[in-house]
């Protein structure tokens, strides 16, 4: 239309504007970067032919006049319109205008749009085959095959090579000996000028190398193509390897070789891998340190003898270093059973189980000891409201995850979907008591119970001993465990002193039983008020013993024993073997982990791991004493890597 009337005007306009309400047209317009499909670039291109972008400008779609023509307005209301008028800013005086392209709207989702497409050119700087294509492969088996395949390739073209294969193919046949000595020369070729460029251009053309080479103290030689040591053996009666082994520098495919050897000897030691790897020809720049990283990293080593993970002791737990009444804090486990004599019969007697449950005081180590006669829910349940009753309620109560509690058979009732647990729980809830468990297979989390138990076991063996008869009974059993309790009870808590002026030793049941002849405290309590009330008596006597507590035993809680250093702490993603005590080693399964859970120090102590067995996916809870780190994550390096 604007061609038509531009031609039928007598009177040829200085310029000639263009008004669209649609931007993503406005935006094909502008365009100079995308492509269109067929339909659209046939109407685009034919504006351009006639018109320029910068003649075409936007109008907003109330005050463009085209609109109504395309829209259902009675003849009546064309004068309240801007049909006859057009739009207002035409009534306006002219002003300067600055034109800024249309963008396209929405590209990425604009369906007239083609695909950007990048055309990318392969320029080869030089010919020669460089070992940073070597980097590709893993094992020196598949480097060997792949070099191999491109020879026997190479060889097939030859018009006179009498082999039977010709041109490109894809031959399955074994690659010949000739060929694999053909592979093992230009792979090491290749390795030899990339690592050592001045000494290999320097011998090829028979020149003596650089005083400052790295390899002059092996007084190189050039063989065959290849770098060998030279030295004063040239008339010995002993093969080449021997006599002028190959220098290999360390890098990926040296790497390859040296694991490829370690193979070879059934994963041993460095001893054996090196004497392998020089039996084979080869000098290893540095070989020592190179073969010592190889079966660091060697996953099969690790599975064989691979250490199981620590990390740095955490700190002790606030319950452990507050003054609190005793057993305010408790830590518990289940030690036993004893055949108990039940009933006297005619033929004999009737024989029944008991266990015991220690209870271990976390701050003064008091311990109370209470018989159960199986391991059920309401033996668990009577003996902690006997505890409860003589020692007072518990604000926490500390055990571990093993047989006793959450899966011995599922005979206590303590598992998390057992219904037992309910009501277990609800008894300890209603008493204002929380329940802290340790992770599966983590006793060392737990060994402020588990030497109680062994000292108490130490101490029955011995009772036991004594006794002339051998039928025990439940009255007698539990004679015994009460006087185990007042020997474990009146035990040192630190080393005794040989000071004669503190003849007091600081034992729990000084603040128990307020009875191991303490000497009247210093201070705000005299010898008058010790006799004068039985609460000031008590009071000093515990004064005494949390003043000592606090000078004599804290301090020694300070130093870690062990597990001094920080490492790597596990991550999700991290390949693992799970140690199983009932299997062997070359049974443990493989895990992956999959949650990680950091302790109050942000240290990981515990970790989820999932197994794959038989078509069977299992998730299990253990801390990080029980795996051994195969594979770290990818991007991530162990901690004996660091």
């Amino acid at each position: 239309m604007a061609e038509l009337i531009l031609e039928e005007l007598d009177h040829k306009p200085d310029a000639v504007k263009f008004f669209c309400d649609s931007k993503v047209v406005l935006g094909y317009i502008h365009n100079e970067s995308k492509r269109f499909f067929v339909y659209v670039h046939n109407r685009v291109h034919r504006i351009r032919q006639t018109t320029s972008p910068q003649q075409w400008h936007y109008v907003p779609t109330d005050q463009n006049p085209a609109d109504l023509a395309t829209r259902s307005v009675p003849a009546s209301q064309l004068t309240n319109t801007t049909w006859f008028t057009g739009p207002e800013f035409l009534f306006k005086p002219h002003q300067p205008e600055t034109h800024d392209p249309f963008q396209l709207v929405d590209p990425e989702t604009d369906t007239d749009l083609r695909p950007q497409l990048t055309a990318l050119a392969t320029h080869l700087s030089e010919g020669k085959l460089t070992s940073e294509r070597f980097q590709r492969f893993s094992t020196w088996e598949s480097l060997m095959r792949a070099v191999s395949f491109l020879i026997h390739q190479a060889t097939s073209f030859r018009s006179d090579c009498p082999n039977v294969c010709k041109r490109w193919h894809l031959c399955k046949k074994p690659r010949t000996p000739e060929e694999l000595d053909a592979a093992k020369r230009v792979i090491l070729m290749s390795v030899q000028r990339d690592a050592y460029p001045e000494e290999y251009a320097a011998l090829q053309e028979k020149r003596t190398i650089s005083k400052s080479s790295t390899i002059l103290n092996l007084d190189p030689v050039m063989c065959d193509g290849l770098l060998r040591i030279g030295g004063r053996l040239k008339h010995a009666s002993v093969g080449p390897e021997v006599r002028n082994p190959i220098i290999l520098p360390k890098c990926h495919v040296t790497k390859l070789m040296v694991s490829h050897h370690h193979a070879k000897v059934q994963h041993q030691g460095r001893h054996f891998t090196e004497g392998a790897v020089r039996a084979a020809g080869l000098w290893v720049v540095a070989g020592k340190r190179l073969i010592g990283s190889v079966i660091h990293h060697c996953v099969t080593c690790r599975k064989l003898r691979g250490k199981l993970e620590v990390q740095k002791m955490a700190d002790l737990p606030p319950e452990r270093l507050s003054s609190s009444p005793p057993f305010t804090y408790v830590g518990l486990d289940v030690f036993g059973p004893w055949n108990v004599v039940t009933r006297r019969t005619r033929g004999g007697a009737a024989h029944s189980k008991r266990w015991a449950i220690l209870f271990t005081c976390m701050c003064s180590r008091a311990v109370h000891i209470e018989l159960i006669e199986s391991m059920d829910s309401p033996s668990c349940i009577n003996a902690l409201r006997r505890f409860f009753a003589l020692r007072g309620p518990a604000k926490q109560l500390r055990s571990d995850r093993g047989t006793n509690f959450i899966g011995a058979s599922a005979e206590l009732g303590m598992r998390p979907d057992d219904p037992n647990q309910v009501s277990t729980l609800k008894h300890l809830h209603e008493n204002g008591c929380a329940w802290e468990f340790n992770p599966p297979h983590a006793s060392h989390m737990g060994g402020v119970w588990e030497r109680m138990i062994g000292i108490a076991r130490r101490i029955l063996d011995s009772m036991l001993l004594e006794r002339k008869q051998n039928d025990l009974t439940h009255e007698v059993l539990c004679t015994l465990m009460a006087e185990v309790c007042a020997i474990m009870n009146a035990r040192p808590l630190v080393p005794v002193s040989s000071d004669p002026s503190s003849p007091v030793l600081l034992t729990p049941a000084m603040l128990l039983t307020q009875r191991p002849g303490v000497s009247a405290p210093a201070g705000t309590f005299t010898e008058k008020d010790l006799f004068k009330c039985q609460w000031r008596q008590v009071q000093a006597l515990a004064n005494e013993f949390w003043t000592r507590w606090r000078n004599e035993y804290l301090h020694t809680l300070q130093p870690r024993r062990k597990w001094r250093t920080a490492t790597r702490d596990l991550q999700p993603g991290d390949v693992v073997l799970l140690k199983e005590s009932q299997s062997p080693r070359n049974e443990w399964p493989m895990g992956l982990v999959t949650a990680a859970f950091p302790s109050s120090d942000g240290k990981v102590r515990k970790v989820e791991i999932k197994t794959a067995s038989q078509d069977k996916v299992k998730t299990f809870f253990r801390p990080i004493t029980e795996v051994v780190l195969l594979l770290p994550k990818k991007g991530q390096r162990s901690s004996e890597d660091c």
